[in-house]
């Protein structure tokens, strides 16, 4: 197999490309081997829609299913089997990219249940649950950076538990995230944990940003605002690495734990499919390289970027100011920024348990049917 050039060019260029999506016949087809043989994928995502997809679909997983509800298992336990089963394969797949990589990538996320991201204790719980039943190193577990999630960020990090920190849209709460990160090193350092072994990413959410913040500027349709279209996810990705870089390249809090062994949380960026068709395709993921990042892409977007894709070296290094100044004109025509990051965090929980609802509900009737049967 040979890797795609314009993919390769991205790797080269320090972003670690990932695959945001998962499913049964990904594996068992080969798929996902291949892709990491020919599109320089090094690792998967996966979120309650992704999972909702795959086993609303296909046959996949009648026969498990159909066995698990012949043992009298619940919905929720034949969800938790399901989805850890084919996440256990998944990182069975890309363990020799684990080995290859100094165990950076080859990493797989698998995220708990959205109905508990305002519950810590909970949050905790399920996390430490599905680290021990996944039972595999390059395992990621994804906790949402709610208020309540920063605290079990903190919390999982001390038990020795990778994490993918999800859903963090604002600079402010991302600074939040990282200070979580630092803090549950330091608590697994006092517990005697090897810190070399505890992985983080943060995963930036990007195109969800344009899309509500291009909305309130074409309702405010001034000439002013309407130049600002199309500036703001970038803008914020772009400020949230500047802050990425002064915790880890330049912080002396890190820089006692790197000491110890401990690896920076790399900063990843999440939905960077392009919602708007006015915008390049591969818009996200061009326009945003800088060094020991994470690209996690749907599918689409991945072919886009092996078709046409290009390699901007100098896309996000150097542009902090220049971001800030995007976002004091977003403030002077006034987009409230404060409510647009809160209200997709909102928005971000409620369409993951949207998702979950709609999981549970196709495997309950999937379940009685074999009852009925």
């Amino acid at each position: 197999m040979k890797q795609n050039e314009n993919l390769s060019a991205l790797s080269a260029a320090g972003v670690s490309v990932w695959l945001d999506d998962l499913s049964r016949d990904l594996i068992s087809s080969g798929r996902l081997a291949e892709l990491v043989g020919t599109r320089s994928v090094v690792g998967v995502t996966t979120n309650p829609s992704i999972f909702q997809a795959a086993l609303s679909s296909g046959t996949a997983y009648d026969e498990q299913v159909t066995s698990l509800a012949t043992q009298g298992a619940d919905v929720d336990t034949v969800i938790r089997t399901t989805t850890t089963d084919d996440v256990r394969s998944a990182c069975d797949v890309l363990q020799p990219v684990f080995a290859a990589s100094d165990e950076v990538d080859g990493r797989v996320s698998i995220e708990v249940d959205p109905r508990l991201a305002h519950d810590a204790d909970a949050t905790v719980a399920q996390a430490i649950e599905l680290w021990k039943v996944v039972d595999r190193p390059n395992l990621l577990i994804k906790i949402p950076a709610t208020i309540a999630g920063l605290d079990a960020i903190r919390r999982v990090i001390a038990e020795g538990i990778s994490v993918n920190v999800t859903l963090i849209f604002s600079v402010e709460r991302y600074a939040q995230v990282m200070q979580s990160y630092l803090e549950g090193l330091a608590e697994a350092a006092e517990k005697g944990h090897d810190l070399s072994t505890i992985h983080s990413v943060a995963s930036f959410f990007v195109s969800r940003v344009d899309t509500e913040i291009d909305g309130r500027l074409a309702k405010l349709g001034t000439p002013q605002a309407l130049e600002l279209q199309g500036k703001a996810a970038l803008a914020n990705a772009r400020l949230a690495y500047a802050e990425y870089l002064k915790v880890f390249s330049s912080g002396d809090r890190f820089a006692e734990l790197a000491g110890r062994g401990a690896r920076p949380q790399r900063a990843l960026w999440a939905s960077t499919g392009v919602k708007n068709p006015d915008y390049p395709d591969t818009l996200y993921v061009s326009d945003l390289v800088a060094p020991d990042t994470v690209n996690t892409m749907p599918a689409a977007t991945m072919e886009a970027f092996a078709d046409h894709g290009r390699v901007e070296k100098d896309s996000v290094i150097g542009r902090a100011e220049e971001s800030a100044e995007i976002f004091r004109g977003l403030e002077q025509v006034g987009v409230d920024l404060a409510e647009v990051f809160a209200k997709l965090e909102a928005e971000g929980v409620s369409k993951f348990e949207v998702a979950w609802a709609e999981l549970l509900q196709a495997t309950s009737e999937q379940i009685d049917a074999h009852k009925a049967g």
